[in-house]
């Protein structure tokens, strides 16, 4: 089994992980929450979004984040904030933030919930703020919820997503990550459809977004790693999940992966016992444990010695 030899880690737990938490932390523990993440070795980072207070009020407060965190951190890593719209970008540039994360659906009932426009609606809001984002070079990321299963229609047809992927790389989206929202995906789709899709985009433009919903978030990022995908979407914890997705869980928690990269030496930059101990942390500032399996058991050291931070 012939995999990457590096995996990039994409850590979406201050956004689409916070977001989704009805437990709301301060502006000033999501800077604290950053830093960590951080000085855990994540150097690509989404770090909020700029939607309205009133829809998503857990993002409130990400300008003020992007401008605490990228005078200091600005050339150690990559980060992004979401903008659902024009009126989000011109909000976003406000800042220093050098690359914005567009979402769309592949699913229309999905596409309504959750961006309250159709697919084709959401493909000209994403024209023009890639237009504009071209003329101040700031680059774009997009990503595609729903690509295997929606709650509201079923399976998703594989043609229709690798339509809506040409689509986004032709617009100028450098990378599109895709997204199983309801963690229903298995191995085997996973590999059949990132099979079919690095033979209309350029490989390296393709990145994976796992929901452990039903437990097989690991086996699909292997699945996708087999293909020759090495970008994938984290979150600390496990956090999150989908207002929009009954029973859809978190994302898959960035400190699983890692302990799993770990088992393939493979390489990514990240310590995973400084991610149990952000863990913790966050843990301890919402109250509550989060759903990931190695955060919460830790580590087994050559001695045999159960390690949590």
């Amino acid at each position: 089994m012939k995999l990457p030899k590096k995996i990039t880690i994409v850590e979406v737990g201050l956004r689409d992980g916070l977001q989704n938490e009805k437990i709301f932390l301060s502006t000033e523990q999501r800077i604290e929450f950053a830093k960590k993440l951080i000085d855990c070795g994540i150097k690509r980072i989404e770090l909020g979004a700029f939607v309205r207070p009133d829809w998503v009020p857990q993002m409130t407060g990400s300008a003020d984040i992007i401008n605490q965190i990228l005078p200091i951190y600005g050339k150690k890593i990559q980060a992004s904030a979401l903008v659902p719209n024009i009126r989000g970008f011109q909000d976003a540039i406000q800042t220093n933030i050098k690359e914005i994360a567009l979402f769309g659906s592949a699913s229309e009932s999905f596409s309504v919930k959750n961006i309250n426009c159709s697919i084709y609606e959401s493909l000209e809001k994403f024209k023009e703020v890639i237009d504009a984002a071209k003329k101040k070079k700031i680059k774009v990321r997009g990503y595609l919820s729903t690509c295997f299963q929606c709650p509201f229609e079923g399976r998703i047809s594989e043609k229709k997503v690798i339509e809506l992927v040409k689509k986004l790389y032709k617009m100028g989206c450098y990378e599109i990550s895709i997204g199983d929202t309801i963690g229903v995906a298995t191995p085997s789709e996973v590999k059949s459809l990132f099979s079919k899709l690095k033979k209309v985009v350029p490989l390296k433009a393709l990145a994976g977004h796992f929901h452990d919903t039903r437990g097989m978030a690991l086996a699909n990022i292997l699945a996708a790693m087999e293909v020759g995908v090495s970008v994938f979407d984290t979150s600390l914890g496990g956090l999150g999940g989908c207002p929009y997705a009954p029973g859809a869980t978190g994302n898959v928690a960035t400190e699983d992966v890692i302990y799993m990269l770990n088992g393939y030496k493979i390489k990514t930059g990240i310590s995973l016992p400084k991610l149990i101990d952000t863990n913790h942390w966050v843990s301890a500032q919402m109250n509550k444990a989060l759903p990931s399996k190695v955060g919460l058991v830790g580590v087994l050291v050559p001695k045999g010695k159960l390690v949590k931070n």
